[in-house]
């Protein structure tokens, strides 16, 4: 197989590791399972953070104890909504969020990518790695991007009305902080198809053994 110069060399001992991030409504985890379809291990940021917040965690109880117990359902489960009115709408609360929160996620997650056998790919799927500085962790850091019209057309889908999903672009790192630490930038305005050729081709170029 023939490969590009720029080939990321396969760390011995351990997975490479892939750091995938990009705004929400890039589509960064359309390209995660994507990449799962070259064989790649993917370890998800969403879900380990909704891991570290189930009933009984001590995750749960810091944000508890931080926000107060009407951001809990009758149940005694995390209510996102009630959060997340509380922390897109308040840049110190968001921060307090993630000071409580992100050590827990990131412990969790990197156990998961250390159990990724030596010789494979993987990949950590986070919207924060800006945020929270990881880009020093990883092998390779791949940006997914897309216009801001996509974006909004993408996240009325989820149901969001277009303040609230201008709201949340703008709680995140800016495309020109993401393509600061990017080695890779995927464009994702266009179709499947064309999505499905780009990370097909970074994965020839950048990742295939």
């Amino acid at each position: 197989m023939s490969h590009s110069a720029l080939t990321t060399r396969r760390p011995d001992g351990r997975a490479l590791r892939v750091g995938l991030t990009g705004g929400i409504g890039s589509g960064k985890s359309t390209v995660a399972g994507l990449l799962a379809e070259h064989g790649a291990t993917i370890v998800v940021a969403d879900d380990v953070a909704r891991d570290v917040v189930e009933p009984g965690s001590q995750g749960l109880a810091a944000v508890v104890a931080e926000f107060g117990e009407g951001i809990l359902t009758p149940e005694g489960s995390l209510d996102r909504s009630a959060l997340g009115a509380i922390v897109f709408a308040d840049e110190l609360r968001r921060a307090r969020l993630e000071e409580i929160l992100l050590p827990l996620i990131a412990a969790e997650a990197w156990a998961r990518i250390d159990a990724v056998p030596a010789g494979q790919v993987a990949v950590y799927d986070v919207p924060l790695l800006v945020e929270g500085q990881m880009q020093d962790m990883f092998d390779l850091v791949v940006v997914v991007e897309a216009d801001l019209e996509a974006r909004i057309g993408r996240l009325a889908e989820r149901g969001l009305e277009p303040e609230q999903a201008m709201a949340r672009i703008a709680s995140q790192a800016t495309d020109a902080e993401r393509r600061a630490v990017a080695d890779v930038i995927i464009a994702n305005s266009g179709s499947l198809e064309d999505l499905a050729r780009a990370v097909a081709r970074m994965w020839q170029e950048r990742l295939a053994e």
